[in-house]
């Protein structure tokens, strides 16, 4: 019977995130100024479980997200399994049970990508489980200033740029100050219906 309502949970939260329904935890950020599908956001300090690959956008995005998924779900110095929602593959263990945070972050550096995974409020540089894998890092984000734009549809390398240029010159037509290059934010996993998918696209204003 345990086994069944297993699946049956699992089923349930694939159709949730299916349609665009979300239960995970997000960055608590303010914000400062709403013009519709672009904020200005502060956002508090983050610690981000990240890696960088080379390749291209396709290849280094699931190459990336199969060696952060591997951390969380318990390839780490204290076996700590952290779920990702949408849906919520849990397993039966004796390790702790923490729920992972959104957006997963993207970022290009020349030829490489890096993604990050935000991980829950809870967490600390002090108290995080070690990632096993050395191509991981934990990293803790100050609080920063974000312009932040938002759209649905497909991720694709192109629309990541057409939609970092279209808040770039956003940005230039109001007078801000922009201090690093755009970042890519995901809320859905791939089989989310387009329309109803969370993207956004992120960059650090002065």
């Amino acid at each position: 019977m345990t086994k069944l309502i297993s699946i049956l949970s699992t089923l349930l939260l694939t159709g949730c995130s299916l349609v665009g329904i979300r239960t995970s935890e997000e960055p608590q950020y303010q914000i400062l100024q709403d013009y519709g599908n672009i904020q200005i956001r502060q956002y508090p300090t983050l610690l981000v479980a990240k890696t960088e690959i080379n390749g291209d956008y396709k290849t280094s995005g699931n190459q990336g997200f199969k060696r952060l998924a591997g951390y969380i779900f318990g390839k780490n110095q204290s076996q700590q399994q952290i779920s990702m929602t949408a849906p919520a593959i849990q397993e039966k263990q004796s390790a702790e049970h923490i729920a992972m945070t959104a957006p997963v972050i993207q970022q290009k550096s020349g030829d490489n990508w890096y993604m990050a995974f935000v991980l829950p409020s809870t967490y600390t540089l002090a108290n995080a489980p070690i990632p096993l894998d050395p191509a991981i890092k934990l990293t803790e984000i100050p609080s920063k200033k974000l312009a932040v734009l938002s759209y649905t549809g497909r991720l694709s390398e192109q629309g990541i740029k057409e939609k970092s240029t279209e808040l770039n010159t956003w940005l230039m037509q109001h007078n801000y100050t922009v201090l690093y290059p755009a970042q890519s934010a995901a809320y859905d996993p791939p089989w989310t219906l387009p329309f109803l998918r969370r993207n956004e696209i992120h960059i650090q204003i002065k």
